[in-house]
């Protein structure tokens, strides 16, 4: 309720996302991260990306990381920032760091809170938090008593502001209002693309399905970013179908009579063909899925799943992907608490 009340008053400013150029570089590639800078910083200084202070060292090297940095962990904020300085960092030293968008980076721009930890609002709480949400609620008190009385209608005014209040948790706003198009995070954001194209290989959160296998991969980051500025939460809306880029899952399982079922990524090979042919690709590298062993090299590596549960809320193989030219590497991490 508070998102939807508190989403209609930002204004909307994303620019248009344009397809990543081809890279002769290395390429190194991480899954999910779900809130975890512990594991984020050990990967990285594993990979020989950056230095023990966390500084970019890794020359003219392109980092790929394929979105969901957000929700399940606490520590997301760190590693926003840690991204946007180590973008600025690397393009001054020849190399590149992609960070695609993820669908729990369009949850939190559309206000859906659900998978938020709540070390994420501590990370946005400072000393006039309280006074922020006081004055929120004196100012939206009609619509929030309204909207809370369609599925309670028998609350005082006193029980629907405890109920909201604790429905709110401090840091809440601070965390919608970064988010938004005119926040740290969704500014930043706004210069993500959801499809990647390196170098020959195709990076991006979930899958292209057949849907949008006819679409150029500028129009594809058009239209998310186009989404993601309406703070689009329609079912259709590209951020949110389940066939779009940031949600797809069909090339390892399928829905059957209403159930999710598992499936050998060989029935998926046709369509990854057709995907692959569509954009010149040679090989399509994606997250969401998790496989917490490893990652894995499908089809004759022209599928790789990386997501694998990197997060401690997973418990999976903290690992990356390295490529250089048709080499493939697959790297799991040991260790590397901060």
């Amino acid at each position: 309720m508070l998102a939807v009340l508190y989403l209609v008053l930002l204004p909307s400013r994303f620019a248009a996302v344009e397809a990543t150029p081809h890279s002769a570089s290395p390429i190194f590639a991480i899954g999910d991260l779900h809130g975890d800078h512990s594991a984020f910083l050990a990967i990285v200084r594993a990979a020989g990306l950056v230095d023990n202070s966390g500084s970019w060292i890794g020359g003219n090297a392109v980092l790929v990381q394929t979105g969901d940095v957000p929700d399940r962990g606490p520590d997301s904020l760190l590693i926003v920032r840690d991204l946007m300085r180590l973008q600025r960092e690397a393009e001054a030293a020849g190399g590149r760091v992609v960070t695609l968008i993820g669908n729990h980076e369009a949850m939190n721009v559309t206000g859906d809170l659900r998978y938020v930890d709540p070390g994420e609002y501590a990370a946005f709480r400072d000393s006039r938090s309280e006074d922020r949400r006081n004055r929120f609620y004196r100012q939206h008190r009609d619509r929030i008593e309204s909207a809370t009385r369609e599925h309670h209608p028998d609350l005082t005014d006193m029980e629907v502001r405890q109920r909201w209040i604790q429905q709110t948790p401090l840091g809440q706003l601070e965390l919608l209002d970064a988010w938004g198009p005119e926040g740290e995070i969704g500014e930043w954001l706004a210069d993500n693309p959801a499809v990647a194209l390196v170098d020959g290989v195709l990076f991006v959160h979930g899958g292209i399905s057949d849907a949008y296998a006819a679409l150029p991969v500028d129009e594809i980051n058009e239209r998310a970013a186009a989404a993601i500025a309406a703070r689009d939460a329609s079912p259709d809306a590209i951020i949110n179908d389940p066939d779009g880029p940031l949600w797809y899952r069909g090339y390892f399982m399928r829905d059957e009579q209403g159930e999710r079922v598992v499936i050998d990524p060989g029935e998926a090979e046709p369509e990854v063909e057709r995907v692959l042919a569509a954009y010149g690709a040679r090989r399509i590298v994606v997250g969401h899925t998790p496989s917490l062993d490893g990652i894995r090299v499908l089809l004759d590596g022209k599928l790789i799943a990386i997501d694998t549960g990197i997060s401690a809320h997973y418990g999976g193989a903290r690992s990356y992907l390295e490529l250089r030219g048709d080499d493939v590497e697959t790297h799991i991490v040991e260790g590397g608490e901060e």
